[in-house]
Formats: structure tokens, C-alpha cells, sequence
């Protein structure tokens, strides 16, 4: 089974870039070319930049055909109204026309 599971090294090197949104496109060609939505994990939650965090995941997320944004520690252990708000960010940046696929 050569080379099952395997890729090339120039998807990452020539084909690719650093750039979130550009490593976020790759999930999406993953998912059977968009067909299957992605939907990215929100991250731990590790304090005062989760909500700074979690819009730039979604818009990260959205820009690059994304479908969502799991969000649950950082929204759930926190006081409702920041857990609230949190969440209300993130479904801004869905719902905004202004934030298209990139």
C-alpha cells in the first residue's frame, strides 16, 4: 500500500501558504471539495482573548468556505451575558453579507 495516505511535498511548499485562510481552503478540498460543510472546533478556552479568538476563527472559517464554528467551553464557562455575547459574535459574522469567501 505505497503511498496510500500520502501526499506531496509541494502541496505544502509551492501549493500552499502559511496563511490561515489558505490552510483552511485545504480542509475544505478535504471535504470532498466543499460538499461536506466544515465546520471547525472553536479551541480551548484560555481567558480575556477567547472572544477576539473565536471571531477571527469563524472569520477564518467563513472566508474560506467554511460552514461553522464549534464553540463551547469558551462560550459555557464564563457568566451568561459574556457567554452570550461570545456566541452573538460569532453568529454576526456568519449571518454578515460584508464577510465573503476570500
Amino acid at each position: 500500500m505505497n503511498g496510500y495516505g500520502k501526499t506531496h511535498k509541494k502541496v505544502y511548499s509551492d501549493l500552499s501558504s502559511d496563511h490561515p485562510i489558505d490552510l483552511c481552503r485545504y480542509q475544505v478540498a478535504n471535504c470532498y471539495m466543499g460538499r461536506i460543510g466544515l465546520i471547525n472546533s472553536g479551541g480551548a478556552s484560555s481567558g480575556a482573548s477567547d472572544m477576539a479568538e473565536a471571531v477571527r476563527t469563524a472569520v477564518i472559517n467563513k472566508r474560506a468556505g467554511g460552514q461553522g464554528l464549534i464553540s463551547g467551553r469558551k462560550a459555557f464557562q464564563r457568566p451568561m451575558n459574556e457567554g452570550v455575547a461570545l456566541l452573538n459574535a460569532i453568529q454576526d459574522v456568519y449571518s454578515d453579507k460584508k464577510v465573503t469567501i476570500a
